[in-house]
This record gives structure tokens, sequence and C-alpha cells, in this order.
């Protein structure tokens, strides 16, 4: 009872001193404070400020900290926390909160709703830089120090040069790297003529789509062509698949070629050993699966894969050499890792396709060296990927004439680069449907309800209680506007169960008021139709006089304003019974 005395006692002098501060619980401990508390308070430093809080005992506590101006910098504890405390504040202060855009890859450190540098909305995302390791570096930076000794260094007395003196000694013919065979030169025309020396190609697609079998092949044909050279053709690595594994693929395409293997996923131990081999090409299968030991977060992170492309890219620039990339996809169909990795190569192709199926798309989204309307059609075989000769026809099925049971099937012609493909379009109305909205495959949904809704309001068709689906053979994927026509085409056979005449095509965009408008290359698609052995194909009315000069006799170029005359013109057996 004296000693409980005797601490109520200190904690009111203590109160008298300080009556702006709050203090610790003394009750826990006041056994163990009395004898020591009026030594502490005639000893207190005049430099220390408090903090005040509050206690789960409702008691006043204190924490004494240190003015700033007074640290020392050789002090281990400058807050003057003792024990634990200070153990906790020093582990916070090596934690860093960054708030990076997935988009972008603009860094900040506050969250904003909106991106400052690309104006998305909902892409900052947090993650926590530890400061143990020091400053992190880039990827420029670990280009040059860790491959720095090997490096060309510009010289001191760099000039700038005239575009005509760089023409004069510029071979077109022999700048690119030329790839053989068939498979070569559809992939050459993809890429605009060729791979360019020094080049950062990034190819993505769906897991399993052929990626690596590929790139495997491609690496193939590069060493075929640098053979008599003294200098290894191409370096293949890779970060997911072992040795052994590349060789049985290799074993099973029938590939011999002079390629050099390697396997392993630090970005500088790659890079040291490409250079010492000097080669034409080097390809790095993925780019998810590679890391940078001084950079914070593990492979596959958006910070891992931004700085892992700019060494490559760096890499690529300075030595001449072609770095080809696979990229991994997210589940909407996009390059996994910032928007900022497509922008920092130079070539991005997509390799699309269904599993189920054997044939591949390779299309390029962007290409600096040539055009991207140009397409690459594939056809997976046990040999690899081989070229799909009849191209044209591939997304067809054989159709039976007057048959009820392809009432829904309407033919598009769709433009790929500079090829044409046929398209089959399949569509299906149902009432009172078990599912309860509308669906499609290899048309955006959008597109395929404005159609719907365009039909039910200029067209008059009753659709409101009917589920249309929508599905493109072959795993076609219909992007272009030349191709509502003929999707609602389909949906006109199927909701008035009557099938389209056989051999008719359709081409034409839909407006909102149902209105037919033209699409680019029209003579073109006809021409193409007409070589296939089409009967009738329906265009919009301003198309048909274009078309007149064209000579096609064998086949009947049908022109319509707009939906209403569709509809009686090729269903006109229809309306009439």
């Amino acid at each position: 009872m004296t000693r409980l005395l005797k601490t109520i006692l200190i904690a009111h002098k203590l109160h008298l001193h300080y009556p702006k501060c709050i203090f610790r619980p003394l009750l826990s401990h006041y056994s163990a404070t009395a004898d020591s508390s009026e030594a502490d308070l005639t000893h207190k430093p005049t430099n220390e400020t408090t903090t005040t809080g509050w206690s789960r005992y409702g008691n006043i506590y204190a924490h004494p900290v240190v003015q700033q101006s007074d640290r020392s910098d050789g002090d281990e504890n400058p807050s003057g926390l003792r024990g634990n405390d200070a153990a906790v504040m020093k582990k916070k202060e090596k934690v860093k909160a960054l708030w990076v855009c997935s988009d972008c890859g603009h860094t900040t450190g506050r969250w904003w709703g909106t991106c400052p540098e690309c104006d998305v909305t909902g892409t900052m995302q947090e993650f926590h830089v530890s400061k143990l390791t020091g400053e992190s570096r880039g990827g420029l930076a670990i280009t040059d120090d860790a491959v720095g000794s090997w490096l060309p260094r510009r010289p001191e007395g760099l000039r700038l040069v005239k575009l005509e003196d760089m023409q004069r000694g510029f071979n077109h013919d022999k700048w690119r790297i030329p790839l053989s065979g068939s498979l070569g030169n559809e992939i050459s025309t993809v890429l605009g003529g060729g791979l360019v020396p020094g080049s950062l190609t990034l190819v993505g697609g769906d897991p399993g789509i052929g990626k690596s079998t590929l790139l495997l092949q491609i690496s193939a044909m590069i060493a075929n062509k640098c053979s008599d050279d003294e200098t290894p053709p191409v370096v293949y690595v890779s970060g997911e698949e072992s040795l052994e594994q590349i060789c049985a693929r290799a074993d099973r395409l029938g590939i011999k070629s002079n390629i050099y293997l390697y396997s392993s996923t630090d970005i500088e131990d790659i890079l040291r050993k490409t250079h010492g081999l000097s080669p034409c090409a080097l390809v790095v299968d993925s780019i998810q699966t590679v890391y940078l030991n001084t950079v914070i977060g593990s492979a596959g992170g958006i910070k891992q894969v931004k700085e892992c492309t700019a060494a490559l890219m760096r890499f690529a620039k300075t030595t001449n050499i072609s770095v080809i990339l696979i990229g991994h996809v997210t589940k909407s169909g996009e390059i996994a890792g910032p928007r900022v990795l497509e922008h920092i190569v130079d070539v991005v192709l997509y390799m699309e396709g269904e599993k189920q199926s054997a044939y591949r798309m390779l299309r390029a989204v962007k290409n600096r060296f040539g055009s991207t309307d140009e397409l690459a059609v594939l056809e997976m075989s046990q040999s690899g990927l081989q070229v799909v000769s009849n191209a044209s026809e591939m997304f067809l099925t054989h159709q039976h004439s007057d048959s009820n049971v392809l009432a829904g099937l309407a033919i598009a012609v769709i433009m790929g680069g500079k090829r044409t493909f046929i398209v089959e379009i399949q569509a299906l109305c149902l009432t009172r449907s078990p599912v309860s909205s509308s669906q499609s495959y290899g048309i955006h949904q959008t597109k395929a309800n404005i159609i719907k809704c365009v039909l039910i309001k200029q067209a008059g068709l009753h659709l409101q209680d009917n589920a249309v689906f929508l599905n493109v053979v072959g795993g076609f994927r219909v992007t272009e506007a030349a191709g509502d026509l003929a999707i609602a085409a389909a949906i006109c056979s199927s909701f008035l169960e009557f099938p389209i005449p056989e051999r008719t095509a359709f081409i034409g965009e839909i407006g909102l008021g149902g209105e037919l408008r033209m699409v680019p290359k029209i003579d073109k698609r006809v021409n193409t139709v007409a070589k296939l052995g089409y009967r009738m194909c329906v265009v919009p009315k301003e198309a048909e006089k274009l078309l007149e000069t064209e000579g096609l006799e064998e086949i009947k170029v049908v022109g319509c304003k707009d939906l209403k005359e569709v509809i009686n013109t090729v269903f006109s057996r229809v309306i009439v019974n």
C-alpha cells in the first residue's frame, strides 16, 4: 500500500511539471519504476518533446521523441525509443510503398484513381519495396554494368549524320535476315520482308498455341541461312524447359540445325553467354520467366518484366543482334505485364487459334519495319507448323443446297492484309432459351447486340424474346465491319428458318439506321468470291455501279440500300409464302 501511494505521488509530480503530457500506465509496473522515476525526472533532457496517446487502461503515457535537429549521425536509435519499439520503427523505415500503373508502368508514391500518365482508371497497383539491398537499378544500368566490358562504346566525338549519307551506303536487299522455305516466306510477309538485325520482337499467344514451336522453327531457318558463316547462327534460351525437353521437340520437328541451346533465367548470365558467341539472333522463352538480381520483385512481376525488356532492348541495339521474346497473355488476350512492354519492343506478333483446331493465325499488331495488315495462316501438324495452301476456303464447311438443317449460315468476305478470306458465320435464334443472354464466339458481343437491335428496329424482326447465338467457323475472329451484313443475314436465316441459297456471299457494313455502307477493297473481295465459283454477292447499292466495270459475268452482283431490301431479295420465297 505504501508503494502504491508513493507511485501516485510521483505521477502527480510528473503531471505538475508536464501538464500537457500523458504518461505510460503506472499501475502495471509501479513497483519497478517507483524508485527510478524521480531520478529520470531530474535528469530529463531539455531537447525532448512528447507525443501523446491513450492506453487500454485509460491511463496516460508518453513517448519521448528527440528533435530532428539534435539527432546525431552515428546514433543507432535517433528516435529515442527503447527495446522492441525502436526495432519495430527501424524495420518500418526500411519498407517503401509504391503504386505502379499496370498499363503504362508509371510509378508514384501515392494512390490515384486514374493514372496521371495514361489517364486509365483503376490500374494503380500497390507493391512494397525493401531498402535492405540498397537502391535498385534498371535494365539500362544492368546492361552497362553487367556486360559493360564487351559492349561497344560510343565515340567521344559522336557527330550528326545526314540522311542522304546513310542512304548512300545502305543496302535494302541485304539488310534483313531472310527466312527460307514456304513457312519462312509466310512469316517474312508478316514481318515486312524478314527479320531486322538489332530488332526486338515479341510473340504472344495463349498457352499451348505453338509459340515455342514457331520460334524453334524460325531458329532453324536462321541457322540454315547462316550455316556457311563461322559464327553460330542463333542462340535459343529457355527458362521454362530443360535442354532435354527442347532437344525432344527438335527431334519431333526434324530440326538438325546448328542451334545453341541454353537453359537459364538470369538476364545477366544470358547476355554474357550470348555475346561471347556473337550470334545472328537470340530467342528468349519467355520474358515472364527471366529476372534481374538488382531489381525488386519476382520473375514475371511488373518491375521485372519492364527492366528485363529494357536490358534486352539495349543489348539488341548495341550489338546488332536480333532478339525474339515469347510473352504470355492474360485472360483478356493481352500480353501479361505492363503495357509499356509493347511500347519498348519493335515488333509485336500475336498467334491466335483454337486449341482444338489445327489452324493458327499469326498477325502483327505493331511493326516498326513494315505493315500491320498482313496475316499468316498456318496449320499445326506432327512435323510443326506448315503453310495452308487454300487459306481462302479453310473456314468453310460443306454445304448442302436447300437443307433446313443449315438455316442460319452466311458467307462473309474478310480482308487479312493483302489476303482475302471466305468466312462462314453461324447463327442460332432460340425462343424461350434456357440461357438468359445471347452469346457469340469470334464476334465481339457488343457488335452482335448492335446488329440484333438494328434488325428489331429497322427491319421489323421480332427478336426481343429470342436468344441469339453466333459462331465463326474455324476459330476466325471477325473484327472488320465488312462482316456486318453476313452476321445480319445469318440471324435472319435462323429466325425465319430458311437457309440462304447456296454460293451466296455478303459484303457490307450496317449503320444504326439499317443502311448498308461501303467497305474498302470491295472490288478485290467480289473478284475473290467470283473465282471460287459463287453465283451471287450482296453488296451496298453504291458499290453496284463501281463493280459494273470489273467484267463480272459469272457472278450476280445485287446492290441493296438497307436491310429490308436485303431480306426481300434473299428471303423472297419465304415472304411470299
